[in-house]
């Protein structure tokens, strides 16, 4: 646990570094799929400052907006693109195309790329219903689709529309592309940084709840090398034996 989202999310980014690292003097190369909105920002900005080979990553992201351009203010693509892509350069970017003429074709190239080799890490982010990547409560953990058009739930709505990126909740899109549950469990380790009060109830459900689909941010206790990053206003809900859990930092 941290004092501050920003020093959670340089933890996270030190941790998330290493096992870049460590794939790439394994592997040469590394595979690396990451989360984006207002939570993640302190882990990438300093991400952005760590000692990384970034001509040996692989980069994809999670999710994006059914039908919304890449030049869109609220465009994942946009967030990746300004905030890490253009920063690092990596040796390629695969940007999920949610405007794309065909979706189903567009998920399906996406789903490939996912597939051709293991994912070393993925940044796992909790929403405020208990959300990763666009999953809503109920989500599949068996899904068998990696890549899949979902509808967004009121509550997951409103919280883009909380953050600033969407003048107010009608302007928010009702559907998305996404990674899915299964898919991003493929991943050999999850990074989750997940500060701020808003994410205090989520974060409860999450590590000490039932693993369920009505959490989907549950799947975290089943997956065998995450850490979770917790600045003190969200984990304000945990008891004292959640906060001295192996995973949680």
């Amino acid at each position: 646990m941290h004092a501050s989202a920003e020093s959670a999310g340089v933890a996270a980014a030190g941790e998330a570094a290493r096992l870049i690292r460590d794939a790439i003097a394994q592997k040469g190369r590394s595979r690396v799929i990451a989360a984006t909105g207002n939570s993640q920002i302190p882990l990438v900005a300093a991400l952005v400052r760590e000692e990384i080979d970034w001509k040996a990553v692989e980069l994809f992201h999670m999710d994006e907006y059914a039908g919304m351009t890449a030049d869109h203010p609220a465009s994942f693509r946009h967030w990746i693109r300004t905030r890490l892509a253009e920063k690092v350069h990596p040796r390629v970017t695969n940007y999920l195309n949610g405007d794309a003429t065909d979706l189903p074709a567009e998920i399906a190239r996406y789903t490939q790329l996912l597939k051709q080799a293991p994912i070393d890490v993925a940044f796992v982010g909790f929403g405020e219903n208990g959300h990763i990547a666009f999953n809503d409560p109920p989500a599949d953990f068996n899904d068998p689709a990696m890549v899949k058009i979902v509808t967004l739930d009121e509550a997951c709505r409103r919280q883009q529309a909380g953050e600033g990126h969407f003048r107010d909740l009608a302007a928010v899109p009702r559907e998305a592309v996404t990674i899915t549950c299964s898919g991003l469990f493929r991943a050999d380790a999850w990074v989750c940084c997940v500060p701020e009060s808003r994410k205090a109830e989520a974060v409860r459900d999450a590590l000490e709840g039932a693993i369920a689909e009505t959490c989907p941010a549950s799947l975290v206790q089943r997956h065998p090398n995450a850490r979770v990053y917790l600045d003190t206003d969200s984990a304000a809900r945990l008891s004292f034996s959640a906060c001295q859990g192996g995973g949680l930092r």
